[in-house]
């Protein structure tokens, strides 16, 4: 990306790595053929590679269902969609009948583009679902609505994966077809931190939770990728608030793999040994390369 210049994800996704893009992109290889973000989330780092073919998964099928709405129609049709229906549903940063109208009516028919209307005006722009798939997350009065800062990013998103070659793929982590990667591909995977309490790991949203097993599961299929020689990246922390994450930190000591300290002051250092102070949260990127 030339001159430090990011899209950004026209979603507030809790666990995006919009802050730092600038010290995780610049590790990544320079020549990739196919991209996988295998955690995608918000896309914000999918969405800034240059590579062949961009391979966007992850396990919310309703997440996947607005991108590929977002790939399959024109960036203005979109946009004129969109501010039509918050006029017709007369939708507002103080509307809550407006707002709950729109969520019972996208928990019944799915309309992709109503999710990313939802996430507009939900609190602090959150997307949640509950136990059954209902999106449920409270209306954010006074806090959020969509605003310019928001149509720019979401704009520059579509353009950005009109211009691109990319597939949005739905699919647990586990059963991603690795053998369609060779040595040319290049898999980045930003997952719940197990050692962090957050909405997406939670197990609450109706979908797969993170805990030990899932850890494992992945790093395995991590070490599968090293032994067929494909690059592979994996966003994480060791440290938080006195936790450690010891599974982590076995498998890179036991794998000699690369540590890339990550600091949100935008500073980036490499190590072989994870080192913190007591308490702090260590954000890292571990890199087979």
């Amino acid at each position: 990306m030339k001159d430090n210049y990011y899209i950004y994800s026209p979603l507030n996704y809790i666990g995006g790595k919009k802050r730092l893009l600038n010290q995780i992109i610049p590790l990544f290889p320079k020549k990739i053929s196919t991209f996988v973000d295998l955690f995608c989330g918000g896309c914000n780092v999918g969405i800034n590679i240059d590579a062949n073919k961009i391979i966007f998964n992850d396990n919310i099928i309703y997440l996947i269902d607005m991108y590929n709405y977002f790939n399959e129609y024109d960036p203005e049709y979109i946009i004129i969609s969109i501010e039509k229906r918050i006029e017709e549903l007369n939708l507002s940063i103080t509307n809550y009948e407006a707002y709950l109208s729109l969520r019972n009516e996208y928990n019944i028919k799915r309309n992709p583009s109503d999710l990313f209307l939802l996430a507009a005006f939900s609190f602090n722009h959150q997307i949640r679902f509950n136990s059954i798939h209902q999106f449920n997350t409270p209306f954010g009065k006074n806090r959020s609505s969509y605003n310019i800062k928001m149509k720019y990013n979401l704009i520059n998103f579509l353009n950005t994966i009109h211009s691109k070659n990319v597939v949005f793929n739905h699919g647990d982590f586990r059963l991603f077809d690795y053998n369609l990667l060779g040595k040319d591909d290049f898999v980045y995977a930003d997952p719940p931190y197990i050692i962090t309490k957050g909405t997406y790991n939670d197990g609450k949203r109706g979908f797969t939770g993170w805990y030990d097993k899932e850890e494992i599961a992945l790093l395995n299929i991590l070490k599968l990728l090293d032994n067929n020689g494909i690059k592979f990246a994996l966003s994480n922390v060791i440290e938080h608030k006195g936790n450690e994450n010891k599974i982590l930190k076995e498998w890179i000591n036991k794998n000699n793999y690369i540590i890339h300290k990550l600091s949100m002051n935008y500073k980036n250092s490499n190590y072989h040994t994870m080192n913190c102070d007591k308490g702090e949260t260590q954000e890292i990127l571990v890199t087979n390369f």
